[in-house]
């Protein structure tokens, strides 16, 4: 038999519908940060389930400045999992030293539609405390 039509209506499954909500989630920050931008760099985070990534990204040139991670050599060897705030910390703490040592001081955080907490605002502190100002 065929279930009731106001059951069937709605056939979306939740997997589906959280990625279109992180996606306009995602289109919404990159929008705003592109308008209050003003021609600064931006700091860039994307996070899986077991890593954590950050570039700092021109947008006037189109290019990556720097970039760091939790599978980098210099971070991975210090951690006991890649997937913690530790790792976040320890990977805002590479890209800001990266970043200083191309001359990059001031950046746009562009948080990627994540919210703002755990290991995202982890890298964050870590970027502002090793000398990055956003």
């Amino acid at each position: 038999m065929y279930a009731p039509k106001k059951e069937r209506r709605n056939s979306m499954s939740q997997a589906v519908k959280s990625t279109t909500l992180h996606n306009n989630r995602e289109r919404r920050v990159r929008f705003a940060i592109r308008k209050k931008a003003g021609g600064r760099i931006r700091l860039s985070v994307f996070r899986s389930g077991k890593h954590i990534y950050a570039q700092l990204i021109d947008d006037s040139k189109s290019q990556t400045l720097a970039a760091a991670s939790s599978l980098d050599a210099e971070v991975k060897g210090a951690l006991k999992s890649t997937s913690t705030v530790e790792a976040a910390k320890a990977v805002g703490a590479a890209i800001a030293k990266k970043g200083l040592k191309a001359n990059v001081k001031e950046v746009v955080f562009d948080r990627g539609g994540y919210l703002f907490h755990g290991r995202v605002k982890a890298l964050a502190d870590a970027a502002r405390e090793a000398g990055l100002s956003f």
